[in-house]
């Protein structure tokens, strides 16, 4: 088979082959049709539904509308590193995730234990995520903030 399925630490990962990283990449045009991706790699188009349908079903694969912030009126990305009292690293990231203004979160090494992505606006402000959405998860020790005056490649949902 095309892909394999394998768990690590709780987490079920998939191995993808060329074929498949090709698709994801022609997927990123967002607008190109199963049938025209087929056949530039030269396979049918069922073949591209059934594996885009696979990466899909096992978590690897999203197909949805991302926006530049930088690009829409008074919306800005700010990367919040977060220091825990504890070590409870994962739920706290899952808590985290939950928050209003939240596109990541992810578990880091180095002089932080979680790094966030929060997407603000005039209407939902740092100072509001900081004082309405952080203020709820126990255990934060201390967030240090860096707002990002400029991205390259960086897409994300609208989630505000």
């Amino acid at each position: 088979m095309f892909m394999a399925l394998k768990t690590y630490g709780g987490v079920t990962s998939m191995k993808i082959d060329e074929i498949n990283k090709k698709m994801i990449k022609k997927l990123r045009q967002g607008r190109k049709s199963f049938g025209e991706i087929a056949k530039e790699l030269s396979i049918t188009p069922n073949t591209v539904k059934a594996r885009v349908k696979k990466m899909i079903e096992n978590g690897i694969l999203d197909i949805v509308g991302v926006i530049d912030p930088e690009k829409i009126e008074n919306h800005f990305l700010a990367i919040i590193g977060v220091k825990l009292r504890n070590m409870n690293l994962v739920k706290k990231g899952e808590e985290f995730s939950k928050l209003k203004g939240v596109v990541s979160v992810g578990i880091v090494t180095g002089q932080f234990d979680l790094i966030l992505i929060v997407l603000l606006n005039d209407d939902f402000s740092l100072l509001d995520f900081l004082t309405k959405e952080v203020s709820k998860i126990k255990d934060v020790l201390s967030t240090e903030t860096f707002v990002v005056y400029k991205t390259y490649n960086l897409k994300v949902p609208y989630i505000l």
